[in-house]
């Protein structure tokens, strides 16, 4: 077991699944998406820092990786799958991933590739998530008939849209809307999606935070192919792990008990089918605390003890945003 994946002196055992091979196109696929990326875009190369995203120029997980490093060239990758391989392969430092959201709850998809990646968790953000009407320049609220957004995106304007009588069409992504709508030139059309997504394509917006609920907000990590654990005792940390249990009864109850006789808080549990097998059932969770405290090392041995499999994904500074 390399000890990169954990900072406490015990045994773990490590997840056995390998990581996903590097697909073989080169992102950001625009040739797939008949999408022209800006050219600095689609050759890492220029640069010398990068971070991916999955989503076109202008989504929110570009707006993410824009307010944690600013001195990164961007790199948008037509999916979730191709920003996990950019980092394997080293053709960017970093991925910026979407982890939940306070409206739709969790990305399953980054929960499944996740823990098969290889990669370490170094960071998170709470970007927060406003929706606007964008429109081809010169168009009015009375010209739109037809509003394409990804599917989350329309289900959060919902009430807005049908208190306009404006007929919702699904697309694939919110950024990917924006730059279609901007193609076809039709005043009729509008798309949901960000302030930064109009700018880069030369749209219009008519209203500005038209979600139906106020603080819509998704939670971000940053990932890294280095463990990169944050000092201990230098602010609040989180812990994020991965295990499953024995398939016997009160294997999850043992198992979390070293949490909570240490008083250890434990601030995020999921569970989800793994293998697809309903008998089996791995555990995500998010902690607060470091390894190297000994409520927390004595929490993660007790935990190693009654657990199948336990890795620790990376332990990283609590955004500011927890604090309220």
């Amino acid at each position: 077991m390399a000890a990169s994946r954990h900072y406490f002196d015990l045994k773990v055992i490590r997840a056995t699944t390998k990581p996903y091979a590097a697909p073989q196109t080169q992102p950001p696929h625009a040739a797939d998406r008949n999408l022209d990326y800006p050219r600095e875009m689609s050759h890492p190369e220029r640069m010398n820092k990068h971070i991916a995203f999955q989503g076109a120029p202008g989504a929110y997980s570009d707006l993410a990786c824009r307010a944690v490093a600013p001195d990164y060239e961007t790199l948008p990758c037509l999916a979730f799958e191709d920003a996990f391989a950019a980092v394997q392969d080293g053709r960017v430092e970093l991925a910026m991933m979407p982890i939940e959201n306070s409206v739709a709850g969790r990305v399953a998809d980054v929960h499944h590739l996740l823990p098969r990646s290889g990669l370490h968790i170094i960071g998170e953000h709470y970007q927060p998530v406003e929706h606007h009407l964008l429109v081809v320049p010169g168009a009015k609220l009375e010209d739109v008939k037809k509003v394409h957004s990804h599917v989350q995106a329309l289900a959060q304007c919902r009430v807005w849209l049908r208190a306009r009588n404006l007929q919702p069409v699904i697309k694939a992504d919110t950024a990917g809307s924006a730059e279609e709508v901007a193609k076809l030139g039709d005043k009729s059309i509008a798309a949901i999606a960000s302030e930064l997504a109009g700018k880069i394509y030369g749209l219009e917006s008519l209203a500005a935070d038209i979600a139906d609920l106020r603080n819509n907000t998704t939670r971000f990590l940053v990932l890294s192919r280095d463990p990169k654990p944050a000092p201990c005792g230098q602010g609040p940390c989180i812990t994020t792990l991965i295990f499953r249990v024995r398939s016997v009864p009160a294997a999850l109850y043992k198992a979390l008990g070293g949490f909570a006789t240490n008083g250890v808080n434990i601030i995020k549990l999921e569970s989800y089918m793994v293998d697809g097998k309903f008998t089996a059932a791995q555990f995500y969770v998010d902690v607060e605390g470091h390894p190297e405290e000994t409520p927390m090392k004595n929490a993660l041995e007790e935990l190693a003890f009654f657990a199948q499999e336990v890795t620790v994904l990376g332990t990283y500074p609590a955004h500011k945003f927890r604090a309220g």
